[in-house]
């Protein structure tokens, strides 16, 4: 059934993008996809008809669906059946959006292209980053690297790839494939759109990030609510990269960037227990946004800086080398306090105490045992960044400390009757 239904729904598919046109943007990459998604949702949506993947509808059947205006129907056969019913009957007469943003994930070689062939060649191909998150299916970084910029090479003669400059296997794909349209964003390296003065900055009480967007020589100041750190000025200089594309200018551009909210367990500041700071990025982890993320926890934080990090999965052979990478973070970070999670954790663990790390480190196996021992050592000024691998369910420690728990479902990711029964 889940074959004859995978091949269904992409027969479907290309028929709806056959009939209705719309403009397609692909976003992949290790970190920041459902970010940058929003942020393309948001800019965009100023002037145009907008659909985007629902949370992290990104594969066979996810992306589909998303092209099809459908939720996913479950285990139900006759579900299934009235969905493809409906899905038909839509693309004969329905109305369709203008533009079409679809995060296409990989878990493995060859998805990409999968993808790819549903959709055709694409409009605009957003790469977030390449790191080395996802690895559990792939020999290398580089071949999980080959994988991410296959969606660089699948767009339209007049296409756009969009490309992360401070990457580094950006330059290499630049140097090989001149004749696509390849435009950049970054906050380090040189790029067509770059993000100035990063900051954090606060309206009408709520935290917010403040920055500049550069482009051809002109800039405007943005600022996106509720959000911290770079990988939300990432998320915001890819949208803004693939708006300017489209013809919008910059400051409409920084006027749809108001309207994006980071998604729940990414990079969210709110208060905690006995007047503390909750920094919450649950959704998931690799070494590269959990040292992000460390870095926004020694910007916001006015009194002890905290850590409970849950293990990082699906790093492959990098495994060990990408916790030891965060267990020196943490010590360049001057966190004096660590709560780790999870078995992989342990390495995190270990690689302080080879660099005599001077701080507090406890080591629980699962968040559900780590919940109590965090609340009970807040103490009011702390701020405590939460971080780690969806399998760590962190988002458990975040709910247990949160200052308002009657807040949880709207707030925290994972909150649905399937998650919070497993």
């Amino acid at each position: 059934m889940k074959t004859l239904a995978a091949k269904i729904l992409g027969v479907l598919t290309r028929l709806a993008l056959m009939k209705h046109k719309p403009v397609v943007i692909g976003v992949t990459g290790s970190v920041g996809k459902t970010s940058t998604k929003d942020a393309l949702a948001a800019v965009l949506g100023a002037r145009y008809s907008v659909r985007a993947s629902s949370g992290n509808f990104n594969n066979e059947f996810g992306l589909p669906l998303t092209v099809l205006g459908q939720n996913h129907p479950g285990s139900n056969t006759l579900a299934w059946l009235w969905t493809m019913l409906t899905s038909l009957l839509a693309i004969i007469g329905g109305k369709y959006p203008h533009v079409l943003i679809l995060e296409m994930g990989s878990d493995r070689p060859g998805d990409i292209a999968y993808l790819l062939k549903l959709t055709g060649q694409l409009d605009y191909a957003v790469v977030t980053d390449i790191g080395v998150s996802h690895l559990m299916n792939y020999s290398s970084r580089d071949a999980l690297a080959k994988e991410k910029l296959t969606l660089a090479r699948g767009i339209k003669p007049n296409g756009m790839a969009v490309l992360n400059s401070d990457n580094d296997y950006t330059a290499g794909f630049l140097a090989g494939k001149s004749s696509l349209r390849v435009n950049t964003f970054g906050l380090d390296n040189p790029a067509d759109v770059m993000g100035l003065e990063i900051k954090i900055s606060h309206k009408d009480g709520q935290p917010g990030l403040n920055f500049k967007i550069k482009h051809a020589g002109n800039i405007v100041p943005a600022l996106v609510p509720d959000a911290l750190g770079r990988p939300n000025a990432y998320a915001a200089l890819a949208a803004a990269t693939v708006a300017l594309g489209m013809g919008m200018n910059l400051v409409e551009i920084s006027e749809g960037l108001g309207n994006y909210h980071p998604p729940a367990g990414r990079l969210r500041l709110m208060p905690g227990i006995k007047r503390t700071q909750v920094i919450d990025d649950t959704y998931n982890a690799a070494p590269s946004s959990t040292v992000m993320a460390l870095d926004v926890l020694t910007e916001v934080a006015g009194g002890r800086k905290i850590a409970a990090l849950g293990g990082m999965a699906e790093l492959g052979a990098q495994n060990d080398a990408g916790h030891r990478e965060v267990a020196i973070k943490v010590q360049e970070c001057g966190v004096g306090l660590v709560f780790l999670v999870g078995g992989d954790a342990k390495i995190i663990q270990d690689e302080l105490r080879k660099r005599q790390f001077k701080g507090i480190v406890h080591w629980y196996p699962d968040s559900d045992s780590a919940r109590m021992p965090v609340q009970n050592e807040l103490r009011e000024g702390d701020t405590i960044l939460v971080k780690g691998s969806q399998s760590a369910r962190m988002e458990k420690v975040v709910k247990e400390i949160m200052a308002d728990p009657m807040q949880a479902e709207k707030l925290l990711v994972r909150q649905s009757e399937y998650w919070l029964a497993n």
